[in-house]
């Protein structure tokens, strides 16, 4: 009966979207000031660092002279790796737009500028423009031999290997949000009109009773929306439908699987899926059809009441850089790609505006805060691709990637943010997120006339729940103040049971208008106040800061025996080198543990950090009893992790020793030099690291895979720092049948020695057993040596991997 009360709410309210726009617009973010201490110096990061270092990279990497060459103004190949490398010049100049928008800068807009030039002479004359394809076919003419990377995705004609990898629409989509964003900051129509032209190509070549492919990567359908809007032209409204309605004929990956509107459940590559619905939305908002209302809500539903991080993080698994299933979340190897936090986070605002429901938003802070933010470092120049809930000392921030999808997107994401903040609808002005900053509005009075209103927040959140809202309309004015009150303040983690905090121990929200208590009645979230507002007038509200337990629903196996830490927006984390004993992966905290919480503005920045007590697990005695280290530990925000090197890190953390890990001391193979065969990938160090595995298929432990090489003979070696008597071998073998990778166990296997410079097989008397989901043990003869080897042939196509090998 909730499900269906629930649903009845989201069509009702969702009726008052028009044909023409959301049911709440956004504030444009030029028209909103941050002066806060948090967002605005982050934005002004991006603006004076992000984006001149990835127009650098862009230079660096060639995806700039992928245009000269394709223009002719330079000889050569195709320069980079991916055919869909266009984009991420079309995403900086993007961010770039944003900055331009709010804040002048000749230098910046010259730059641009000389960069349409080249996108320009790039472009065919019959407005297509994809420079791999141009530069492979100009060089085809001239008969010289195809060079480049990944040349197989775009074989055939224009269009063949659309809705497969050749990323050409895909290009194109993030050219025309480039475009239109250029154009309302600048007024310029040289990039627009490059896009116009495209688009018309595109036109003239899919559509009813032309090429019906599906775009194999999302992402035109938003950018034709944007071209709708600031040309009015419903030609590219439809054309963005009609990719959307294309789909269902292909795979899962790409969510081509099924109609749109019959989806249900989250499956295949995340930020696909993220700019699917991104594009969905706008299109039933600006169409008004409602055919896609229960594939919205469910799949929405579906991941953030089952697949979703507590960090707001979304697609866990790497081997499809996407959705794994219902409540598989491990956290050592969440994927959680930065670019699908960004996809997450725009949908799940534009579910704010079709529906007008703060559940949308809360769930939008979560990961703007957490997932979304930890994505770039506080220096503005180094980044996350994936984004885990667990190190080991293996992962760290990069100024770049071959795959660079993320930065450039983290540029335009940011200097767009203040959008975020405000909402309008009617005479309904809505404050979605907190932060001390300011915008104006124009109401309508009694008497038809516009009245302008300006909205100022006084506030240090999001490290403070005190938060004034200065209310100063021109002349007095009657209209509604929606303030959301967001669902933690309320004793909720987020809206569905994935995770709930373990008893809630906050105050209640306090609200006062000029200083008094006034009665308040709460709609879909949001605090609502309707009055005839004047000059001066405030409201402030309170929201409780009290540090947090938050527990997983229990069928998350990989979070059972734990809890994290949360206050206000934020999720907590430990990382090693701000405790005692950096070795936090050998923590118990007991849920018994008392909190404080202090700020320190000496660092990363100035955070608010969380201070308690936990003990170092030494040694296990039986299940219920340890030998325990007491230690003082601090727990910083996730998203300021990483920011001094490589750590330690963990968010959940063990109450009991059920999960907590006791201290290994060291082996003959944590002692060795590890080395592999070509091509390995995963850290040598971990297959000796005393983190068992649960299963082959176990993603939490740690591994060393030789994917994608299939059917080959590879090995792994131990040498000893001195010469060692070894007479037993056992290793626990990788095998991801089970999530559909590409991973087996191997067909055979077997133990080596270097002996006077040569490698020998040991003698086993009962050969080699080879089993999956355990461990594959060997006796063999004893043999004094310097160096031993484990070898493996893989499976005809497929490959393998190993979780850990030890020797003794």
């Amino acid at each position: 009966m909730r499900t269906f009360i629930i649903f009845i709410a989201f069509l009702s309210i969702y009726q008052s979207a028009t044909a023409q726009q959301y049911a709440v617009e956004p504030v444009p973010f030029h028209q909103v000031k941050l002066t806060d201490q948090f967002w605005a110096p982050r934005i002004e990061t991006v603006r004076t660092s992000t984006i001149p270092a990835t127009f650098k990279k862009n230079v660096e990497t060639f995806r700039i002279k992928n245009f000269e060459v394709a223009a002719g103004t330079t000889e050569g190949h195709v320069c980079t790796v991916y055919p869909f490398d266009d984009s991420d010049v079309y995403k900086v100049i993007e961010g770039a737009a944003y900055a331009l928008h709010t804040r002048r800068d000749p230098k910046l807009e010259a730059e641009v500028d000389a960069l349409v030039e080249k996108i320009k002479a790039a472009q065919e004359p019959d407005g297509y423009l994809y420079t791999s394809r141009t530069i492979a076919e100009k060089n085809a003419k001239k008969a010289e031999p195809a060079k480049g990377n990944n040349l197989s995705w775009l074989e055939g004609p224009r269009w063949q290997n659309e809705d497969k990898l050749s990323h050409e629409l895909y290009n194109v989509g993030h050219l025309y949000e480039a475009a239109v964003a250029y154009f309302e900051a600048t007024g310029k129509r040289n990039l627009l009109d490059i896009a116009l032209k495209n688009a018309e190509l595109v036109a003239k070549d899919f559509g009813p009773g032309k090429l019906s492919k599906a775009p194999g990567h999302q992402e035109i359908e938003v950018g034709l929306v944007k071209l709708y809007k600031v040309t009015k032209d419903k030609k590219w409204l439809d054309l963005a439908k009609f990719f959307i309605d294309v789909r269902g004929y292909g795979e899962q990956y790409s969510q081509n699987h099924q109609k749109v509107k019959d989806q249900r459940v989250a499956v295949g590559h995340a930020v696909r899926l993220g700019y699917m619905f991104m594009a969905t939305a706008d299109i039933a908002a600006y169409t008004g059809t409602h055919e896609y209302d229960e594939a919205l809500k469910s799949v929405w539903d579906d991941i953030v009441g089952s697949q979703m991080y507590l960090t707001g993080g979304v697609g866990a698994t790497g081997s499809n850089e996407g959705f794994g299933g219902s409540y598989d979340l491990p956290n050592y190897s969440a994927y959680n790609e930065t670019c699908s936090s960004i996809s997450f986070a725009h949908w799940s605002k534009r579910m704010f505006q079709l529906t007008g429901d703060s559940k949308y938003l809360d769930v939008m802070e979560l990961t703007l805060y957490n997932a979304l933010n930890a994505g770039m470092s506080l220096s503005g120049d180094h980044y996350f691709y994936p984004n885990p809930l667990e190190s080991r000392k293996n992962v760290a921030r990069t100024p770049w990637f071959t795959c660079a999808c993320c930065p450039p997107n983290l540029a335009r994401f940011f200097t767009s943010l203040p959008e975020f903040f405000y909402g309008k609808s009617g005479n309904n002005v809505y404050i979605n997120l907190f932060g001390a900053s300011s915008t104006k509005v124009e109401n309508t009075n009694s008497k038809g006339q516009k009245v302008q209103v300006e909205i100022r927040q006084e506030t240090n959140y999001p490290w403070d729940g005190a938060v004034k809202v200065h209310v100063d309309p021109a002349i007095p004015n009657t209209f509604t103040l929606r303030i959301r009150i967001p669902g933690w303040a309320k004793g909720d983690v987020i809206p569905l049971d994935l995770y709930r905090f373990e008893s809630y121990s906050g105050q209640s929200v306090r609200i006062l208008i000029n200083g008094k208590y006034e009665p308040i009645t709460f709609e879909r979230g949001f605090a609502v106040i309707t009055r005839k507002w004047k000059k001066g007038d405030y409201v402030s509200l309170d929201l409780p800061m009290e540090v947090q337990r938050v527990k997983a629903n229990p069928k998350v196996e990989a979070d059972q025996n734990r809890y994290a830490l949360k206050r206000g927006p934020f999720v907590y984390c430990l990382e090693g080198r701000d405790q005692p004993d950096d070795r936090i992966l050998n923590m118990m905290v007991p849920d018994t543990a008392t909190f404080r919480s202090t700020f320190d503005k000496n660092l990363l920045g100035g955070v608010q950090t969380v201070q308690f007590n936990g003990f170092l697990v030494k040694k296990k005695i039986n299940p219920e009893e340890a030998e325990l280290e007491k230690m003082s530990l601090k727990a910083i925000p996730y998203y300021a992790w990483a920011n001094r090197g490589r750590d330690n890190m963990l968010v959940w953390l063990p109450y009991n020793l059920k999960s907590a890990y006791e201290i290994s001391g060291p082996t003959l193979a944590s002692r060795s030099q590890a080395t592999a065969s070509e091509g390995y990938k995963g850290d040598l160090a971990n297959i000796s690291d005393h983190y068992p595995a649960k299963n082959s298929a176990d993603e939490e432990s740690t591994m060393v895979h030789w994917w994608p090489n299939f059917g080959t003979s590879e090995w792994v070696q131990y040498t000893f720092p001195n010469a060692e008597q070894v007479g037993t071998a056992k290793v626990y073998f990788f095998d991801d049948e089970v999530r559909e990778g590409g991973c087996r166990v191997p067909a055979s296997w077997r133990i080596t020695y270097l002996e006077n410079g040569t490698w020998k097989p040991v003698y086993a008397p009962e050969g080699y057993k080879l089993v999956k989901d355990g461990w594959n043990e060997v006796q063999f003869e004893p043999v004094k040596t310097t160096a031993v080897r484990l070898e493996m042939t893989f499976k005809e196509g497929v490959s393998g991997g190993i979780h850990s090998f030890y020797m003794h």
